[in-house]
């Protein structure tokens, strides 16, 4: 993938078209499969590889799947048969994901090969529903909009706000600072992200500290004109065990 589809976007680009954005989510699981790919057909485990791929599927491939069917399935104008086969396909997607998601947290059940097969059929999978799913939504003087042009949180988003640095000020605010916290609710025990931004970010940890009382340690690194504060996840603690007196 190159910098300038997940990497260089800002904050208020988002695909105009279905087409458009379909785009962006074909590159960024292409970019996060491929690697899959190659490392089990060379017979290792790709356990780094496969849980970027298996968090994008879930985090992104999915919400796609449920805002395509909110945003455009119940304005479209096609028949109610066409839609259900694509709702049919939707399903079979989130089968597979679900496939990729046990590779990933049960690799007993999967050699190798077998996951580099999984992989592949998924991105052929893909590719297929993606190209008629815009056949569909789309008349012959009909271009489909975009879920984000119609509200939904552009994919371009996903690189910014998954990082160990995440910039505020490349994301556009409230939608952006939502999608930060979101991240933030998502951070594994012990994962520290630092927060930069030309603005006082505290109002993100106060969200934390409703969320989860104690569950995260903040520290203010830096005050303006660039704010830096660290966030990390704190270790649930362990149960205390009575022992007999």
């Amino acid at each position: 993938m190159t910098d300038s589809v997940e990497h260089g976007a800002s904050g208020d680009q988002v695909a105009a078209s279905l087409a458009d954005e379909h785009a962006v989510l074909r590159q960024a699981v292409q970019a996060r499969a491929e690697p899959v790919v190659r490392t089990a057909e060379a017979g290792n485990w790709p356990t780094t590889e496969l849980s970027e791929l298996v968090n994008y599927l879930q985090l992104e491939v999915l919400r796609q799947i449920t805002d395509e069917e909110w945003l455009l399935f119940r304005n479209a104008p096609q028949a109610s048969d066409e839609l259900a086969a694509l709702r049919r396909d939707h399903l079979e997607l989130r089968l597979t994901v679900d496939r990729m998601t046990e590779a990933a947290t049960a690799r007993s059940a999967f050699t190798a090969t077998q996951l580099a097969a999984v992989t592949r059929d998924l991105l052929e999978q893909l590719d297929a529903h993606l190209s008629a799913e815009e056949q569909q939504l789309s008349g012959a003087d009909n271009i489909a909009a975009s879920t984000t042009s119609l509200g939904s949180q552009p994919h371009e988003w996903y690189a910014l706000t998954e990082g160990s640095v995440i910039d505020l000020d490349r994301l556009p605010r409230p939608d952006g600072a939502d999608a930060v916290f979101d991240r933030l609710l998502r951070l594994r025990p012990e994962e520290q992200v630092t927060i930069v931004s030309s603005t006082d970010p505290s109002p993100l940890s106060r969200r934390l500290s409703y969320a989860s009382p104690g569950g995260y340690g903040v520290t203010l690194i830096r005050k303006g004109p660039r704010w830096e504060m660290e966030i990390v996840k704190r270790r649930p603690p362990q149960p205390l065990v009575a022992h007999p007196g």
